[in-house]
């Protein structure tokens, strides 16, 4: 299993125990305790020695739980508007399935590959766990074919999807990402929906090399974060989407700070500068039940 999901998941954990938590999640500390190499990590505030000082479990950790609510709030304000099939690319150890409220008749496509899927599904199993709404998690690999699986799994490429792509662009080389991106727009109704963060490593001075979050996660967890983000040019994934047709909004995660009045501030040599969450609506009027969404803006 991924380092980097499973620290995800135990960010999920601490946020969901915190008195002001942005998102609560209570599988995330079971996907954490069942995988050896993370079974010691904190999973409660009152663990992390220094709380939101500290630049692993405390900023880092807060702005997964930003993310996760910000998200949170964007794929159910598409299923409340009438989108009916949600595709979380990448789903690694997300719990929406399972954690949020839906409407009745909603369903869930969860990508991912076949060993994170059956670790997954076996811890929660183990925590007797039910879906809240339909769920159809696919084992495929994003960089090869997966459009073909998915519409033989049920998608409707007629109707309006609210697509997700939390932390993983990051990861995936530049070619691999204009691919997705292309299958994506290919299997989008008007009125559709997308959401994903992109990070521009090559654009951080030197200096963010040494940034805490990064020294933190390498030395107490072995996870080089910047090794595993793919350092070359960058798609521009935002402007081709909106030279498609799709009206764009591209936020930073201090927008949503702000916003909801916690969560990562700005800091010299920032780690999560270059960080950007980008939500995106095919024009067009959605089909069925579906309406046309505005992008989310802070206020």
């Amino acid at each position: 299993m991924g380092r980097t999901a499973l620290l995800v998941a135990a960010a999920r954990a601490i946020e969901s125990h915190r008195p002001d938590a942005l998102a609560r999640d209570p599988l995330a500390e079971h996907f954490v305790r069942a995988c050896p190499d993370s079974a010691h990590w904190p999973l409660h505030p009152d663990r992390v020695p220094g709380g939101d000082a500290d630049p692993l479990w405390g900023r880092l950790g807060r702005y997964f739980g930003l993310r996760t609510r910000v998200l949170d709030d964007h794929l159910l304000a598409a299923a409340r508007a009438g989108t009916r099939q949600v595709v979380l690319l990448g789903a690694g150890l997300d719990s929406r399935a399972y954690r949020l409220d839906w409407p009745p008749g909603r369903v869930l496509h969860e990508i991912d590959t076949a060993p994170v899927l059956a670790f997954k599904q076996a811890v929660l199993d183990a925590a007797g766990a039910a879906p809240t709404t339909g769920r159809r998690p696919l084992a495929a690999d994003l960089r090869e074919d997966w459009a073909g699986p998915l519409l033989a799994d049920g998608f409707d490429p007629a109707a309006p999807t609210a697509w997700l792509a939390e932390g993983l662009l990051l990861y995936l080389p530049a070619e691999a990402e204009r691919r997705l991106m292309s299958t994506v727009h290919r299997l989008s109704a008007p009125g559709s929906t997308l959401a994903y963060e992109v990070k521009d490593v090559a654009a951080e001075p030197p200096a963010v090399r040494a940034a805490p979050v990064y020294v933190a996660a390498r030395q107490r967890l072995g996870i080089d974060l910047r090794a595993l983000f793919d350092a070359g040019p960058r798609p521009d994934s935002a402007a081709e989407l909106a030279r498609r047709g799709w009206t764009v909004a591209v936020r930073s995660p201090y927008d949503f700070t702000a916003l909801h009045g916690r969560g990562p501030v700005p800091e010299p040599d920032d780690a999560l500068a270059a960080n950007r969450w980008v939500f995106a609506v095919r024009a067009g009027r959605a089909g069925g039940d579906g309406e046309r969404r505005r992008v989310p803006r802070a206020r």
